[in-house]
């Protein structure tokens, strides 16, 4: 898969400023419009005559940015610069919107950045509770991306030692986690995810509109569900096991970080939802790629379930 170059923090501030504008996360534009002197514009507002355009924020953001550009100005240079890691939408072919509710996955690699900038101190703007469930959804991505049937030797040995280094990053507010961030969503992308990102897209939407006050976003339902996953996949024909041992994935590191990432409180509330929607979740694209078979019956494994 084609990736984005990746430029310097420096490259970044040299580019013309009567040609380049910004697309701004709202949560980080004080510290970004303080050493970043280009003006700040939006979707609505930027035309195919801007040559160049900065985003920088979290994958909603730049997805909205990727498919602008595909859709209505091809030529203008795109610059990703995530805000927070977790989606590694700026390394990313795909984009994800909300449609009416539910998410359009679309996947071409005309969505990929040109550029990609990291800029670790916008790890320290990200709240810990943000930041730990951002993790979450790394680990669900390379997890997912690795256990995937369509993953191949090579991929699978590529992700087996991203996941070490995983294993020896703290959960939370590291800068590390943009970079490992990036690599475990491109993996993914050479194969697919699974039940975690099913449940995820499906049932975003209806807690966002349920509980409006509070954060259900894709990273805390990817961070909710993914240790009862891992223990579905756990079981069955034991290929998710068998996989996890032949390429020296430490099993019991893993299943660790993912308790750890588990919020018992958040899966109470969600699972009712699981269960009003599960018919959906089975159909949705993630689920029909999921290491272990997902059949109707099994909706009663995620009803018994606790996190140990």
């Amino acid at each position: 898969m084609t990736k984005p170059v990746e430029i310097s923090f420096d490259d970044l501030r040299r580019l013309p400023k009567e040609s380049t504008e910004l697309w701004v996360q709202p949560s980080v534009r004080q510290r970004v419009e303080q050493v970043l002197r280009f003006r700040v514009s939006e979707p609505k507002k930027t035309t195919r005559e801007t040559k160049c355009v900065i985003v920088i924020g979290g994958g909603t953001l730049l997805d909205a940015a990727k498919a602008w550009r595909a859709d209505q100005s091809p030529a203008t240079r795109l610059i990703a610069v995530p805000s927070i890691w977790g989606s590694g939408a700026e390394v990313s072919p795909i984009v994800v919107a909300n449609d009416l509710g539910q998410k359009d996955i679309r996947m071409d690699d005309r969505f990929l950045p040109d550029q990609v900038v990291y800029w670790p101190e916008l790890a320290d703007d990200i709240p810990g509770d943000l930041a730990r469930t951002a993790c979450g959804d790394s680990w669900s991505h390379a997890l997912e991306g690795f256990l995937s049937p369509l993953a191949d030797d090579a991929l699978r040995n590529e992700i087996a030692e991203l996941i070490s280094r995983m294993l020896n990053t703290p959960l939370g507010n590291s800068p590390r986690w943009f970079k490992l961030s990036a690599e475990a969503c491109g993996a993914q992308a050479c194969s697919s995810v699974g039940l975690v990102h099913g449940i995820a897209h499906t049932l975003e939407g209806p807690l966002r509109t349920s509980f409006p006050d509070q954060r259900w976003g894709h990273a805390k339902l990817c961070s909710s569900f993914l240790a009862p996953v891992m223990a579905f996949n756990g079981q069955g024909d034991g290929k998710s096991n068998r996989l996890l041992a032949q390429y020296g994935v430490d099993k019991k590191g893993v299943l660790k970080i993912a308790r750890e990432l588990h919020d018992a409180s958040a899966y109470r509330t969600a699972l009712p939802f699981l269960i009003d929607n599960w018919r959906t979740i089975l159909r949705d694209q993630c689920t029909r790629t999921n290491v272990r078979l997902v059949r109707p019956s099994d909706l009663e494994f995620f009803e018994r379930w606790i996190a140990e």
